[in-house]
């Protein structure tokens, strides 16, 4: 028998990692696309941009996130007015960083690319790509935007739908563009845009319609309700930084160390990453309006099943990740259309790169359940340990103390020091009860 918890866990967690997944795909395709279509080279270009993409997704969780946690949390207590106040406030501040981003990609692409790594091999190519991927910056700030908050507030199918739909198209433009019309990078950076643009009509459509609680209505701004989105989405946002940190340190010290190969290997299992981590992202996020709501309500024993069940989802989620790479990671090769020596090179590292899996869902799952129940602080000590702190270290030191290939182990062993401090932070915060504010 399905009981009620475990009907919304379904309904708004199960659409929304099928959403992630979707939504990641876009990434995935664009690498196959590119690999095959315009070369294995041109997997690195894009590897090199995607710090950018990142930061720009990182800033928009600020603002999706943040104003999303003090929905959620007023929408338990029943305060359906400051919800939307809450949204409200939230599109301003993602407008404005939506304008930004978009500028600076358009403008400064070059300086970009060289702060990102890019040698002579991969700098035009960057340039390239980063230019077109900034035009369709706003649209799809909304999209991820407005997908957040079309979730909260009781639409996680039209969400999945809306990714469901875009990915389609973004493999149909993919294959048009770079293919029959060859516009190589180009075409991938502009498939992915009109893609996300599609996804933001989509999601439109559930608050043009009024199918739920939350309003487009004359903006009200209110400084300390700005200060208190930005707090509550801090967390996510530093979370977020990880990636494009990561992958600009790996990326310096693959070529220092191991050279070119070694990069395009790495965009391979960055791509596998990104993949596999929106199963986690997506669990993360489908929980969070549960968290929020059951916060707001008091309801300590529907919290604490949300965070039992997604810890375990995301574990289990994590191991069949690693087993299942043991076996398709050759096939996941030959879809990029690799090399022989980037295939061998990709093989060899995987496996010590991808264990990290079940520790990051973890870490995930810890941050989204603490900053979902204001305790913004512990989840920020979290993220910023291991998007600034931790993960730098290890990545710069390792190879220094033990040689070129604990390069790749890196990821696990700074995820796994996070995990016991992220547990020690859970479990201090809890020792009283929840303190419910």
């Amino acid at each position: 028998m399905i009981t009620t918890r475990n009907k919304k866990f379904i309904t708004y967690v199960v659409p929304t990692v099928l959403g992630q997944v979707s939504f990641l795909l876009f990434t995935v395709i664009d690498g196959i696309f590119v690999g095959r279509g315009v070369g294995t080279n041109a997997l690195g270009a894009v590897n090199i941009v995607m710090p950018f993409v990142m930061i720009v997704n990182a800033i928009f969780m600020l603002t999706a996130i943040g104003g999303v946690t003090i929905s959620a949390v007023r929408f338990g207590r029943g305060d359906i007015k400051g919800a939307n106040q809450a949204f409200m406030n939230a599109t301003f501040l993602n407008m404005v960083f939506a304008v930004s981003l978009s500028v600076i990609g358009i403008f400064f692409k070059a300086p970009l690319c060289t702060l990102f790594g890019a040698t002579n091999t991969f700098h035009e190519m960057s340039i390239e790509y980063l230019f077109w991927y900034s035009i369709f910056i706003i649209p799809s700030a909304f999209s991820s935007f407005l997908q957040s908050y079309c979730r909260n507030d009781g639409s996680p199918m039209l969400v999945s739908i809306a990714t469901l739909i875009s990915t389609v198209c973004n493999i149909f433009l993919d294959w048009l563009f770079i293919f029959p019309i060859r516009w190589g990078l180009k075409g991938a950076a502009i498939a992915t845009g009109i893609s996300q643009t599609i996804a933001l009509i989509i999601v439109l459509s559930h608050f043009i319609q009024k199918k739920g609680n939350l309003r487009f209505e004359r903006i009200k701004l209110q400084g300390q309700l700005l200060k208190k989105i930005i707090v509550r989405g801090m967390p996510e946002c530093i979370a977020q930084f990880s990636t494009p940190i990561t992958t600009i340190l790996m990326n310096r010290v693959l070529v220092e160390h191991l050279g070119d190969t070694a990069v395009n290997a790495y965009s391979i299992i960055s791509y596998v990453a990104s993949f596999s981590m929106g199963i986690f992202y997506g669990t993360s996020e489908g929980l969070q309006p549960l968290f929020g709501q059951s916060y707001g309500a008091k309801n300590e024993k529907d919290l604490k099943y949300y965070f039992r069940r997604g810890m375990l989802v995301n574990v289990i989620g994590g191991t069949f990740i690693n087993l299942l790479l043991l076996f398709v990671a050759k096939p996941i090769c030959f879809m990029f259309g690799t090399t022989e020596e980037t295939l061998n090179f990709t093989l060899t590292a995987m496996p010590k790169y991808a264990w990290g899996f079940v520790i990051f869902s973890m870490n995930v799952m810890i941050s989204s359940y603490l900053y979902s129940t204001k305790r913004s602080t512990q989840a920020t000590v979290i993220s910023f340990l291991r998007s600034f702190f931790i993960n730098s270290v290890m990545i710069l030191l390792l190879p220094i103390m033990f040689g070129n290939g604990v390069i790749w182990l890196s990821f696990g062993i700074y995820e796994g020091i996070v995990l016991i401090i992220a547990t020690i932070l859970l479990k201090r915060s809890e020792r009283n009860g929840i303190i419910y504010h």
